[in-house]
């Protein structure tokens, strides 16, 4: 009986104690947390995952630093935080048994030292600066539906985008654009912010580049570019998003555009069109590809295939493009793009040129009509494999091809002293080809954890244009003493074949070692050769078909050359929490040499130089928000094919070009200065750059000027090495924000002066030229139903020529006003207008363009949005521009697309299953998901 009594009391004791286990196993709880900096700051956007045995919870710190994880059951569970520029944080904890909600401590996470510095505004972690990086966390911005990249730039203090979609930040240019830390359609800026929905990513991030090598090694050379790098939303890392839009408008005015970027785990593709005859181009040709090698020095590379459709005339433009990421595994990602883009330009221009002598003037007035058709393809690809811990290979091979087909008429006429001399017109019909392929590597390899290091890249590439010119020219000459006289004519039309074909190779190797806990010293060398090889053939004919014999203008020349640097370098680098610096110097061997053959006579060239060159950077942080940067560099130019060509170019018979092949190569010293400041948590930031070039041996011109009384005033242009060429550039930007960046107030200027020496019938000539520009904006952003920018720009451009002791001025006033306003929740009404006044120009226009629009979204989570809008209202848009130089001032002006109406609608599909982005350049460790409710 007691047996049975005490199993009885055993059974009842596990009874009660399986029951109160289970009834506390079904009591899941509210675990809530926040986390702060060192300084009791919110830190936003952190990944946070709770562990158990049995699962993994994941979430983000909102933007008021606080994480919440619904329905936990467990007993025992692990917090683990990782945020960029944060130590990881790990800590385990017991679940409370009281209440339904269990409040951890704050936690207090560590910055890591030498990578971030906080800027809090308005209570909240928006802004973070990162040595070389500005990032903006875009969550916060005030944006519309169906809003692009291009407008949230729009909302960051010290971008700018003008109306053509170039971006400036800092007063640079971005020359490239980044989607998670990787080249989309290699780079291209206005493809990835004119395209990309706003809505789907979290940060935006503004960098001083400076190559792979800096990105792996920390060791910084040369000069930076400025780039932006795109973080997409992690929430939105699984699921698709696709916009399609087509409209039609007044005269014949049609655009039809489609995009779709679908991501699934570690996987991007991206398909873009575009079909229009707006003068909207997709892709900019131009856009050099995101190859491994930067080079330290030495002589420019070949160029691309060329641009086309642009803002000047009216394009018919059709695009198609495809961009796709892999991430195999942890060591292998593969990305790359294919573009292609057709156009249909035809272009208005006319020009008023005057050229200015010591003892006369000549006027050149001349009006074209242009049109290019042409073909581009443009393929990049990058495999990126990491072997092991410490080893890392990129590896990029590029293709381009570009094919046009060129026809225009121009018509000019020369006034000498304002009397008529001559007219001439000129037609051509031209076909070009322009291949250009290359392939360039990298291996980086870490020989400890101290710092020791061995970086090594490649390239070669080439480049080739094919041209084929068929051109008439017509010239009517008058005697300048005896107007009444019947003027002579002269005809002629020339067939010409160009070959222009460039290799470029190169490589670097630089070797890091460790001498000290903040100090490493470098051993670098790099080599660099560009070789051209370069044909032209060219017969004459007369108005009867005869041929000619004038040697001018019949000929058959061919000219290879190659310029190849060597350098040498050694240099100290140093790096603590305050202080940054590098200081050595290098040697620079450079060869250039050629041979040439003019109708059968053999020229050979051999020019040797040695430059010295300094290594010089130094940067000082002076607190968390404000830095100094010092960086001096240094580069040997060598000529190009016009201007070092051993013998005349008499193509345009009015405009000769004389080649001078004992030119040496020019080496351009560059001095930049920085200086960063803010307090971003009461709204200001500053940003000054102070920037002074100077070059030695500078290849500059000399032009005379010669009648001919068959052909009337001749232009003829020679070069020469000539020294005292510098220019100085300053520029600033300050803005505040006021009442949580309801009142936004910016302010810009700049300071340029170029002091840049020529020669005018063999006398000095000295052009000095100062442009000042300011620039203030007010903006006005109270909500996202509600935005007004008004802004205005003044600049002024004087240039001083000190051999004929002239001065010419020119100014304008650019006042502007930008705004929108939701007349109800889903009816938008915008307006976008400019006025411009030029003073000093010989063209009379000063535009006003009122853009405006008028839009009604619909459909389910307003999809759909259907638009009204009006481009030119006025029909006052063009194109004018002044350059000066020693002994001319030119203005120009070509049409642009003007007024027309459109209706258009918009259809929008999206859809993301949440989860951690796969591509995220600095992500915590382990995978993640949305807590279970």
């Amino acid at each position: 009986m007691r047996n049975m009594k005490q199993i009885f009391t055993l059974v009842y004791g596990l009874i009660l104690s399986f029951a109160a286990h289970h009834a506390f196993a079904q009591s899941a709880k509210t675990v809530q947390g926040m986390l702060r900096d060192t300084e009791s700051r919110v830190v936003a956007g952190a990944s946070v995952q709770l562990i158990t045995a049995n699962d993994t919870l994941g979430t983000s710190s909102s933007q008021a630093g606080i994480f919440t994880f619904a329905n936990v059951k467990a007993q025992t569970f692990t917090i683990k935080v990782s945020s960029l520029g944060f130590e990881p944080f790990e800590k385990q904890f017991t679940l409370s048994t009281e209440g339904d909600k269990m409040v951890i401590p704050s936690f207090e996470l560590k910055g890591i030292e030498n990578m971030l510095e906080e800027v809090v505004v308005d209570g909240v972690l928006t802004v973070q600066v990162k040595g070389d990086t500005l990032e903006y966390t875009t969550k916060d911005l005030k944006l519309r539906d169906n809003a692009l990249v291009e407008d949230a730039l729009k909302r960051l203090q010290g971008v700018e985008v003008d109306k053509d979609g170039a971006v400036t930040a800092q007063g640079e240019q971005v020359v490239r654009v980044r989607i998670n830390g990787k080249d989309f359609f290699g780079g291209d800026v206005k493809t990835a912010t004119q395209n990309l929905p706003a809505d789907i990513i979290n940060k935006i991030q503004v960098i001083d580049d400076y190559g792979d090598m800096a990105n792996l090694t920390g060791n910084k050379t040369g000069d930076a570019q400025k780039i932006l790098n795109i973080e997409i939303d992690p929430e939105k890392n699984r699921g698709f998003t696709t916009t399609l839009r087509a409209g039609y408008g007044t005269d014949d005015r049609y655009q039809a555009t489609g995009s779709a970027i679908i991501m699934r785990d570690k996987m991007q593709f991206s398909v873009l069109g575009n079909l229009n005859n707006i003068n909207a181009p997709l892709f900019d040709f131009n856009t050099q590809g995101g190859g491994a090698r930067r080079r330290m020095g030495g002589g420019g590379g070949p160029g691309g295939g060329g641009m086309f459709g642009g803002s000047n005339g009216i394009t018919n433009t059709g695009s198609l493009g495809l961009n796709y990421r892999q991430d195999f595994s942890d060591k292998v990602t593969v990305y790359g793009s294919y573009s292609f883009g057709h156009d249909d330009n035809i272009a208005l221009a006319s020009s008023l040129n005057r050229f200015i002598y010591p003892d006369s003037t000549l006027d050149r007035n001349t009006e074209s009509n242009t049109n290019t058709i042409g073909n581009s393809h443009r393929f990049e690809a990058n495999l990126e494999w990491k072997p092991s811990e410490k080893d890392f290979i990129k590896i990029t091979p590029q293709l381009s091809y570009r094919s046009t087909k060129t026809n225009s008429f121009s018509f000019s006429e020369n006034l000498l002293n304002e009397a008529l001399y001559n007219t001439e017109n000129n037609s051509l019909n031209g076909i070009a080809k322009a291949p250009n392929v290359g392939v360039s590597a990298l291996y980086n390899r870490r020989l400890n954890d101290k710092g020791r290091n061995l970086f090594i890249n490649m390239n070669i590439s080439s480049s080739g244009t094919r041209d084929d010119q068929d051109r008439i020219i017509e010239t009517l000459v008058r005697d300048p003493n005896n107007a009444d006289m019947s003027m002579d004519s002269l005809y002629r039309r020339t067939l010409a074949e160009l070959d222009n074909t460039s290799w470029n190779g190169g490589a670097t190797v630089s070797y890091l070692e460790p001498v000290s806990k903040y100090g490493k010293i470098e051993l670098a060398y790099d080599y660099n050769v560009n070789s051209y090889d370069n044909s032209r053939q060219q017969d004459a004919f007369q108005a009867d078909g005869s041929g000619l014999n004038d040697p001018r203008y019949v000929f058959n020349r061919m000219y290879d050359y190659s310029f190849s640097t060597h350098q040498f370098g050694a240099n100290y680098n140093f790096n603590n929490d305050k202080i940054k610096y590098s200081v050595g110097v290098a040697v620079q061997p450079t060869l250039l040499d050629g041979d040439a053959s003019i109708d059968g006579e053999e020229i050979h060239i051999n020019r040797s130089g040695f430059n010295v060159v300094p290594i010089a950077r130094f940067e000082y942080k002076f607190d968390r928000q404000k830095n100094l940067q010092l960086n001096y560099s240094g580069r040997a130019n060598e000529p190009s094919i016009t201007q070092i060509q051993p013998f005349t170019d008499n193509s345009n018979p009015t405009n000769i070009i004389t080649g001078n092949p004992n030119l040496d190569a020019e080496f351009q010293h560059n001095v930049r200065l920085r200086f960063n400041s803010g307090d971003f948590q009461k709204g200001k930031t500053f940003f000054m750059i102070l920037n002074g070039t100077l070059t030695s041996n500078k290849i500059v011109s000399n032009n005379l000027r010669q009648t001919d009384p068959a052909l009337g005033i001749i232009q003829e242009t020679s070069y020469l090495n000539e020294d005292g060429a510098y220019s100085m550039r300053g520029f600033y930007h300050y803005g505040r924000s006021f009442k949580n960046k309801v009142y936004s107030l910016n302010f810009m200027g700049s300071v340029n002066f170029n002091n840049n020496p020529s020669y005018t019938e063999g006398n000095l000539n000295k052009a000095q030229n100062w442009v000042l520009m300011q620039g203030m904006m007010f903006r006005y952003l109270p909500s996202e139903n509600l935005e007004i920018n008004p802004g205005v720009r003044y600049t002024w451009d004087h240039t001083y020529n000190t051999l004929n002791d002239r001065s010419i001025s020119m100014q304008s006033w650019a006042p502007t006003l930008i705004g929108s306003v939701n007349i109800t929740p889903t009816l938008v009404f915008g307006a976008d207008l400019s006025k411009t006044f030029f003073q000093g120009n010989a063209y009379n226009d000063n535009p006003f363009i009122v853009n405006t629009y008028i839009e009604k979204r619909m459909l389910k989570g307003n999809r759909g949005a259907l638009r009204l809008q009006a481009f030119d209202l006025l029909n006052e848009q063009t194109n004018i521009s002044r350059t000066v130089t020693d002994i001319q001032i030119s203005d120009s002006r070509v049409n642009r697309l003007g007024r027309y109406f459109m209706l258009q609608f918009t259809f929008k599909l999206q859809k993301f299953a949440s989860g951690l982005n796969p591509f995220q350049e600095d992500r915590g460790p382990g995978g993640m998901r949305r807590p279970r409710m």
